[in-house]
């Protein structure tokens, strides 16, 4: 066996370790607010995310993967001599460096971002191996920008959307009547957003992407559907059939409400984060099969190699952090976790088309934490927030170091 298949073959392996470990980490957090509201079983929750999150990653996943593959680390300028193996083995390096720290994070159910993770490994791989001059540090810039205007975008929509909710529904004098008037707005949106995520410049694998003039209207048209469509469920008799009070039965509506919102969470999910598992992957194939090029192409292959690497880590492994997110920040219930999951999906899926590698871990804890703050900044617990602070700044530099010591044993290892 010679070197290329050997690297090839610990690639994809490592490839799908690290989706894996987004799937128990990155996916759980997703996922947490559904099954902490109790909108959601655990095995529920499961089925959606496998549907949803493949659905994501195999449709719109390929913007976000070019940007970790080839956007951070100038590539082509690593191995002037044509040496593609010098960014074959780096980037394995950092799919290996990325899904170690994971694993530890996840075995302490500490809720880690995953691209922060893979981000600092790139990043050491680069320092390590040609030096400063070849980290694109613009890029890098604004990749770091988005880490701290995901979670502020995600917080500023969860507030303002629970605000309206209590406001507009649960303090109406009757609350499920006031559901039933503004329900179909809610939906409106969600419909909207995700249809345009799918047909703005995305579909590649279909050969299905539509400029924006073409996509905005089909959206529009889309959302007005899906918002007819839940006029039938809002309106049914069986919610005035509930026990409890107004507001009781207005959450007990709000859970069918979130079940659309955790596909939601789910799809943009998939189509933002399998870029971490897949990017570095592409990043590999391309340097040994067609040799150094700016611009990565993702093979269909890959991707599924990182989707069903996520779905399997959510199956195996999530039950060790989903608790952080859906029960430890704040208490949710049905419409909070509602307005959470759909001010991160949204901001989400807006950074996926932006081609920008924001962190769900962060835009889904800005969102909860909003929620949280409409509610009081008492609601919050301030001493989880705080761990899961310290470990989003510890991950980039362990990550980094790890990955330059990775390459260097491995450079070793191979005599280069």
């Amino acid at each position: 066996m010679d070197l290329v298949t050997i690297v090839l073959a610990v690639t994809a392996t490592a490839g799908l370790y690290m989706a894996w470990n987004i799937g128990a980490n990155d996916v759980a957090n997703a996922m947490g607010t559904s099954v902490g509201s109790g909108a959601l079983t655990l095995r529920s929750a499961l089925v959606v995310a496998a549907i949803f999150e493949f659905g994501g990653a195999l449709l719109v996943g390929g913007s976000v993967t070019q940007t970790i593959s080839g956007g951070i680390v100038g590539v082509e300028t690593l191995a002037e001599g044509g040496d593609s193996m010098l960014v074959a083995v780096g980037m394995t390096c950092c799919l290996l460096a990325a899904a170690l720290w994971l694993h530890v994070a996840t075995y302490f159910g500490w809720p880690v971002s995953t691209t922060h993770s893979i981000v600092g490994s790139v990043l050491g791989f680069g320092l390590w191996a040609g030096g400063v001059h070849v980290v694109r540090w613009g890029v890098m810039g604004s990749i770091a920008a988005s880490w701290i205007l995901s979670p502020a975008l995600g917080g500023f929509l969860g507030f303002v959307v629970f605000s309206m909710i209590r406001a507009r529904i649960l303090r109406a004098d009757d609350a499920v009547v006031a559901l039933q008037r503004l329900g179909p707005i809610l939906v409106f949106p969600i419909g909207m957003t995700l249809t345009l995520a799918m047909i703005f410049e995305g579909l590649q694998p279909l050969r299905m992407d539509l400029s924006l003039g073409t996509a905005l209207p089909i959206a529009v048209c889309v959302g007005l559907l899906f918002s007819a469509i839940s006029v039938a469920f809002f309106r049914s008799r069986r919610w005035r059939e509930l026990e409890g009070s107004e507001a009781d039965r207005a959450e007990r509506v709000f859970r069918g409400l979130q079940v659309v919102t955790a596909c939601y969470v789910a799809f943009a999910h998939g189509s933002n984060d399998v870029a971490n598992a897949v990017g570095p992957m592409a990043a590999v194939f391309g340097a040994v099969q067609e040799g150094l090029t700016e611009n990565v192409e993702v093979p269909l292959n890959v991707l599924m190699i990182g989707a069903f690497g996520i779905v399997l880590g959510l199956s195996t492994y999530g039950f060790r952090v989903m608790a952080t997110i859906g029960r430890e920040i704040t208490e949710l219930t049905p419409s909070r976790g509602f307005a959470a999951e759909f001010a991160a999906a949204t901001t989400i899926v807006v950074a996926s088309k932006l081609a920008l590698p924001i962190s769900t871990t962060h835009t889904v804890v800005g969102a909860v934490v909003g929620v949280g703050v409409a509610r009081s900044f008492g609601a919050l617990n301030l001493r989880v927030l705080r761990g899961i602070v310290a470990s989003w700044l510890f991950t980039v530099p362990v990550t980094a170091a790890l990955s330059a010591t990775l390459l260097a044993l491995a450079s070793l290892a191979l005599g280069q």
